[in-house]
C-alpha cells in the first residue's frame, strides 16, 4: 500500500486570493490540508499545494501525487532538470516564474521517492474533487 496525494489550488482573480489544498490516503487513514494567500496565481496555489503536503509528512515517504495540474507535472518531470543546469532560466534564457515556489518544491522531493499522476480536473475523479474542495476552503474570505 502506497500513501497518495491528490492537490489542487484555486484562486479568485489570477492573481487574487488563492487557495491550496491536499487531500492525504494511506489505506483507510486520511488528512486534510488546506491555506491560502491574500495575492497569488493559480500555479502557485498548485504548487504550494504540493510542496506543503510534502512537508507535512514526518519521515521519508514513497508516494504518489495525483494533480489535474500539467504545469505542476511536466515542470517536474520535463522541464526541472534543464532549469537547474541552466541557472534557473527557460530555453529561451528567461527567469523561471514562480522560482520560489519551484525551489521550495525542489527541496520538500529531496525527502521522498514520488510518482506522478495527471487527471482531468472538474471530472468527478473524488479525490481530485477532495482536493478541490479544499483549495477553495484554503482562499482567504474578506
Amino acid at each position: 500500500m502506497k500513501l497518495r496525494i491528490y492537490t489542487d489550488g484555486a484562486c479568485k482573480g489570477n492573481p487574487g486570493r488563492g487557495g491550496w489544498g491536499a487531500y492525504l490516503v494511506f489505506g483507510e487513514h486520511t488528512k486534510e490540508i488546506c491555506g491560502g494567500n491574500s495575492l497569488t496565481t493559480n500555479n502557485q496555489m498548485e504548487l504550494q499545494a504540493v510542496s506543503e503536503a510534502l512537508n507535512c509528512l514526518s519521515k521519508p515517504t514513497e508516494l504518489t501525487i495525483i494533480t489535474d495540474s500539467q504545469y505542476v507535472k511536466n515542470g517536474i518531470e520535463k522541464w526541472m532538470t534543464n532549469w537547474k543546469k541552466n541557472g534557473w532560466k527557460t530555453a529561451a534564457k528567461k527567469p523561471v516564474k514562480n522560482k520560489e515556489y519551484w525551489l521550495d518544491l525542489d527541496e520538500a522531493l529531496q525527502r521522498h521517492t514520488v510518482s506522478w499522476e495527471w487527471v482531468k480536473g472538474h471530472s468527478g475523479h473524488p479525490g481530485n474533487e477532495k482536493a478541490d474542495d479544499l483549495a477553495n476552503k484554503g482562499v482567504p474570505r474578506y
